[in-house]
């Protein structure tokens, strides 16, 4: 798998339309609606949605486990004269409250344990659910599928079984440790 599976932020950046010039940006900027994207993280409960966001945006990790109903991250995207957000959705592993953000995501970061095989099955509604209020294709909507935790020495998901997704489910994959910031900024 090369590079184009990652780099979310880039992907989102080459989607951003060019501004004529600097001091044009500086005299619309009030008036100017920036690109904003979201990008929604799923999975179950306990399997570091939280602490991936909080890896990226924080740069830290805390040990203790608190549930999350619903956070969003705000992160300025940009270069040259390219410019606009990218809104990251962490939400809580009930379902109950994930479809409320499916409609509204650009890109989805589905999450799964690599210690719990239960939590990649439970990814496949998901998935479903997202291609079916979004559609098949990548171009419309990325879709990348991580395995976290990849640090642990008790294994119930290969790397191997995680990227045998890719090809059925059209999206990226990567494994992550959010403890040992192992391929957070890769992801994001």
């Amino acid at each position: 798998m090369g590079s184009s599976c990652f780099g979310l932020k880039e992907r989102l950046i080459k989607r951003l339309r060019p501004l004529p010039t600097l001091s044009f940006i500086r005299t619309c900027l009030p008036q100017r609606r920036s690109r904003d994207f979201r990008v929604v993280v799923v999975g179950s409960t306990g399997v570091g949605k939280s602490a991936l966001v909080q890896r990226c945006v924080r740069g830290n990790f805390r040990e203790a486990y608190l549930p999350t109903i619903e956070d969003t991250h705000l992160q300025a995207l940009g270069c040259s004269h390219k410019a606009g957000a990218m809104h990251t959705t962490d939400t809580t592993g009930g379902r109950r409250y994930q479809a409320t953000c499916h409609c509204q995501g650009h890109a989805f970061i589905l999450v799964y344990s690599v210690t719990k095989k239960q939590t990649l099955e439970e990814l496949k509604p998901l998935y479903e659910l997202i291609r079916q209020l979004k559609g098949n294709s990548p171009q419309k909507c990325a879709i990348i599928l991580v395995g976290n935790k990849c640090d642990e020495s008790h294994r119930e998901v290969s790397e191997k079984e995680g990227a045998a997704y890719v090809s059925e489910w059209n999206c990226a994959f990567l494994e992550t440790s959010a403890k040992m910031n192992i391929n957070v900024q890769a992801l994001f």
